[in-house]
């Protein structure tokens, strides 16, 4: 078990050996949230603040979950009703909540680096959960758990992220995690959305998404991210569908046994068709669960939990 860090706020940094001793006590905390009692005591009298100053309801409300099962109590701060409106910097809103003497921030932020400053900043424990479109680690780390649960192992993998891989914080934290782990990745979807700078990450790159999907052994379907996209990168919504949505024709061309994913919230019918989404070859709602195990992990953790030998059973 390999693990001494205070904070979570990339996957570039981490090693092989640290994510796997993520994803190692994350499968302890998932079997200990099919039991009938879910709660562990491995936070009580500690203190967490969910600081989304970037909208969320389905990474934040995990995380609530998760901090709840861990029996920490919980603030949930978001900045439609903070000072931040009124022009309060991020430091000086740090420094008031570690003034009250939190133990946790996990920070969702639209400006990149905001978990790292924070982390310089303060003595709280910091978890990124999402900064611009820098890293998502707490998703890549679920993502790579789920592949894992399925497939047993992610060496030797043929992985395919395909769609708006630009402006996504999940597809950066996805090609380090899954590289690290020994997969071959091959990003895919128009070339404005795809350069070809992100070779240097270790990826293949294409642009033919037929091509891309033959031989995936899981196809990663990413959403178009219109919030970040500071102008239009295709000409329309249906031409992306046509020309790379995951549809029933090009999905028998693929592996039988390929598994489709996708971080959520899905556009039905836009990357994916609705029947493949709710098909027994998607991992969507598994990779909903299995986030639930895995941010226990990453709480654990970072509070200096020793792996998955340590977790409660009890």
């Amino acid at each position: 078990m390999s693990w001494n860090r205070k904070h979570l706020l990339d996957i570039e940094s981490l090693s092989a050996s640290e994510i796997n001793t993520v994803l190692d006590t994350a499968r302890a905390f998932k079997a200990v949230g099919e039991r009938a009692i879910k709660k562990v005591p491995a936070l009580r009298g500690k203190t967490v603040v969910n600081l989304f100053v970037e909208p969320s309801t389905r990474t934040r409300t995990s995380f609530e979950l998760s901090e709840q099962r861990l029996s920490a109590d919980i603030i949930n701060f978001t900045a439609e009703a903070s000072s931040l409106k009124k022009g309060e910097s991020l430091k000086d809103t740090a420094k008031n909540l570690e003034a009250l003497n939190v133990d946790f921030i996990v920070i969702r932020h639209s400006a990149a680096g905001s978990p790292h400053f924070l982390a310089r900043e303060l003595d709280a424990h910091v978890i990124n959960a999402g900064d611009g479109s820098h890293e998502h680690p707490t998703q890549a780390l679920l993502d790579a758990f789920t592949i894992r649960e399925r497939k047993g192992t992610i060496a030797g993998l043929n992985v395919t992220i395909l769609g708006d891989i630009l402006y996504s914080r999940v597809a950066r934290s996805n090609i380090w995690a899954l590289t690290k782990l020994g997969a071959k990745v091959t990003l895919c979807g128009p070339a404005t959305l795809v350069p070809r700078t992100f070779e240097q990450m270790g990826c293949r790159v294409t642009h033919n998404v037929d091509e891309a999907i033959r031989e995936a052994d899981i196809i990663h379907l990413l959403r178009i991210q219109h919030e970040r996209q500071r102008k239009t990168m295709f000409p329309s919504i249906g031409e992306y569908t046509q020309l790379f949505g995951l549809n029933k024709q090009r999905l028998a061309a693929t592996k039988p046994d390929a598994l489709i994913m996708h971080p959520g919230p899905v556009n039905r019918g836009v990357e994916i068709d609705s029947d493949i989404a709710d098909s027994v070859r998607s991992l969507i709602l598994e990779q909903v669960t299995n986030g639930l195990a895995v941010r226990m992990a990453v709480l654990f953790l970072v509070n200096g939990g020793k792996g998955a030998q340590e977790v409660s059973t009890g």
